[in-house]
């Protein structure tokens, strides 16, 4: 059994085991085997080689893609994902397509999506053609909290880039009737992806990048559980938002 879609990467790019094990601090065997037996690395690395190759690091090696099974601690508790590289990018466009009433979204940036879903903008009208509401917060880039976010990831001003580019990504949905674009200065302890009663929450760590902390899928059960306490968080964030123009930069 060989891995075909690294091995055809692997070619595309004219990648070789050496190079790609120099990338990811293997040795080429280990990349050989990767191919030829379909053997999965360790997480990071194959963040490292997915990284390295420009590719979805699930596509290449799906078995990654598993979430634990969450345990009864709150009912409103779908499962866990120990960080959001572990979860494919169709989990949040398939949230977002099953949405029958409400979309929400709260992040810094969270170009991710669209990068890896560029429909992302025709799929979010669609849903506001039939009736939806689309809510979408991304961060201010000249803000101090997130600068200061952009410390604590050690990734300096490259967040302040991503939040530049999540508003390019969505400016062309400012004028849709259904959606309302806005930018926020606060500080996040949490991206929020919001489909009616259910909830991706991506949490955030001092020091780590929003795609290797944890992820819970919620979904709601009753007015005071988790859901509600997150509702409350966007609602909050989103009062103090300022509505984006389709002119704006």
């Amino acid at each position: 059994m060989q891995n075909e879609r690294l091995r055809a990467v692997m070619a595309a790019g004219g990648w070789t085991y050496s190079d790609l094990a120099n990338a990811t601090g293997v040795d080429p065997k280990s990349v050989e085997r990767w191919v030829n037996l379909a053997r999965t690395p360790r997480r990071v690395t194959a963040l490292k080689a997915a990284e390295a190759l420009g590719e979805d690091v699930h596509a290449l090696w799906p078995t990654l893609r598993q979430a634990r099974a969450a345990r009864a601690v709150s009912p409103e508790l779908v499962a866990l994902y120990d960080q959001r590289a572990d979860l494919p990018v169709s989990a949040f466009v398939d949230l977002f397509a099953q949405a029958r009433e409400r979309i929400d979204v709260l992040v810094y940036a969270a170009v991710f999506i669209h990068e890896a879903y560029p429909r992302l903008n025709d799929l979010l009208r669609e849903r506001v053609a039939e009736g939806r509401s689309v809510r979408i917060a991304v961060g201010d880039a000249d803000s101090a909290n997130v600068q200061q976010r952009g410390n604590e990831e050690a990734f300096g001003h490259g967040i302040e880039s991503r939040c530049r580019l999540a508003l390019m990504h969505y400016l062309p949905l400012a004028t849709v009737p259904g959606v309302e674009l806005r930018t926020h200065a606060t500080t996040l302890y949490n991206s929020l992806y919001r489909a009616d009663d259910q909830m991706l929450v991506n949490a955030h760590v001092w020091g780590v990048n929003a795609y290797g902390a944890p992820v819970w899928h919620l979904r709601r059960n009753g007015d005071r559980g988790m859901f509600a306490r997150y509702t409350q968080s966007f609602e909050a964030v989103w009062d103090t938002a300022q509505p984006v123009q389709e002119n704006s930069e």
